[in-house]
């Protein structure tokens, strides 16, 4: 179990975060690829939402084709330098590889696709260029990856793209919202940059649509509008002291810590509750900022966890101190900060969780991170005439065209699939893109 000292340096703090897929050298890479056993009907494909060609890339790196590696990736997605850092690998295309059958270890997929991405990036190759115009206009609402992958696609057809962004940074939570030690900024906005430069779609930043003037502003001027809006900020859990100082939404913790860095100084004592792998991110996080406790604290067992196992297992080693069956009761206060959190123990009785009578226990703490899930983006999509959503408060949409209700309407990412990885959110805005085509044309 590893014990980190709180970083007062930028040097210190990229060594707490150290990259959990580091770039790979030339050398690295071919000796990598030699192993590829090249599949027919390659398991590893069918496991990847966007269907790259993973064998072909593979070999392309090895014959030395990196350029034209590259160019098979972006082919199917568009985020695919992020995807190859921040997608989990190890139960998607490397968790499919048949190697897992003979008890070796699997190709190291996502380091190859970062490797060819980086090196097209990196030399600023040329790959793709905006398709000839034709006359038509698309607002993309939000730069997250299912929005920059449908300005891409929208581009490469023909299309003006805009793309109004709340904040001042592209990405989404690939930027705003992922641990450090999967990908940096500068890698993540770095790809935006590169996919920009080539395809000419338009970034409007600090340009939230926030009112139904804004709306009709937009169907009066587009021919077609996609909402790649995410799910909002961190949920309220309804107990006592969650307004005290020291409580703070996971999401917006990590988005803190990824652009204050080693400036941001943290307690002794953190409490993370939840059990995806948000929670996962936020209590490793806090651990590798130097925070001498902190408690990862779900109401339902281990096995119950959304998290994968291996988020889990590298929040352990960061020194994360996993507690199961308990459910937060009230946070506690001294002075107007937090003190600490009273907790209830909990069973299973037939698929219900339950309380055990007097049970209460306390955890004393200094800051509190709620990992409980995000509210949806239901007032804003209330704006929208037609736009229908359900029962969970997600847009529904066509899942082959990703239409809406409202047919000018497409959208993906977060606020369709209520919180899936990077490259859904990617595949979902190609696919869109490809829908919108659809409609515009015919």
């Amino acid at each position: 179990m590893a014990e980190y000292l709180r970083p007062q340096s930028e040097e210190e703090f990229q060594r707490n975060f150290k990259q959990k897929k580091p770039l790979m050298n030339t050398t690295e890479a071919f000796v990598e690829s030699s192993r590829c056993l090249f599949c027919y009907d390659a398991p590893c494909i069918k496991a990847c939402p966007t269907h790259i060609d993973i064998p072909l890339f593979i070999k392309q790196i090895h014959t030395g084709n990196t350029h034209g590696a590259a160019e098979t990736i972006y082919d199917s997605n568009w985020m695919g330098n992020a995807c190859g850092k921040v997608c989990p690998t190890q139960v998607l295309c490397e968790g499919a590889c048949v190697l897992n059958h003979a008890h070796v270890k699997p190709i190291e997929i996502g380091r190859l696709q970062n490797y060819a991405t980086r090196q097209a990036i990196d030399t600023g190759k040329v790959l793709y260029q905006k398709g000839p115009s034709n006359g038509k206009k698309v607002a993309v609402i939000g730069a997250g990856p299912s929005g920059i992958s449908c300005a891409c696609e929208l581009s490469a057809l023909g299309y003006d793209v805009t793309i109004f962004e709340a904040n001042e940074q592209p990405s989404g939570l690939t930027v705003y919202g992922t641990a450090p030690y999967k990908i940096t900024n500068e890698e993540a906005l770095s790809e935006i940059e590169y996919l920009q430069n080539q395809l000419g779609f338009e970034v409007r930043y600090n340009a939230a649509i926030s009112s139904a003037a804004q709306i009709q502003e937009l169907e009066s001027t587009y021919d077609a509008i996609f909402l790649g809006v995410g799910i909002g900020p961190t949920s309220t859990l309804g107990i006592k002291g969650e307004e005290l100082a020291g409580v703070i939404g996971a999401v917006e913790f990590i988005r803190e810590l990824r652009f204050r860095k080693y400036e941001l100084q943290l307690p002794r004592r953190v409490i993370v509750l939840g059990g995806g792998n948000t929670a996962m991110d936020a209590a490793s996080e806090s651990a590798r900022m130097g925070a001498e406790k902190v408690y990862l604290v779900y109401r339902r067992s281990k096995e119950d966890m959304g998290a994968y196992s291996f988020e889990y297992d590298l929040a352990l080693s960061a020194g994360v101190q996993g507690i199961f069956h308990a459910s937060p009761k009230e946070i506690l206060e001294s002075d107007g900060f937090v003190a600490g959190v009273e907790f209830v123990k909990t069973i299973q009785q037939d698929s219900r969780l339950v309380e055990v009578p007097d049970s209460e226990f306390v955890i004393e703490c200094d800051l509190v991170i709620k990992a409980t899930g995000q509210a949806k983006m239901g007032s804003f999509l209330g704006l929208i005439e037609g736009l229908s959503l359900n029962e969970s408060r997600r847009i529904m949409v066509n899942h082959e065209t990703y239409q809406t209700s409202n047919p000018r309407y497409f959208a993906g990412g977060d606020a369709v699939n209520g919180g899936a990885e990077v490259v859904n959110g990617a595949y979902e805005g190609k696919m869109a893109a490809q829908g919108i085509h659809h409609y515009l044309t015919h």
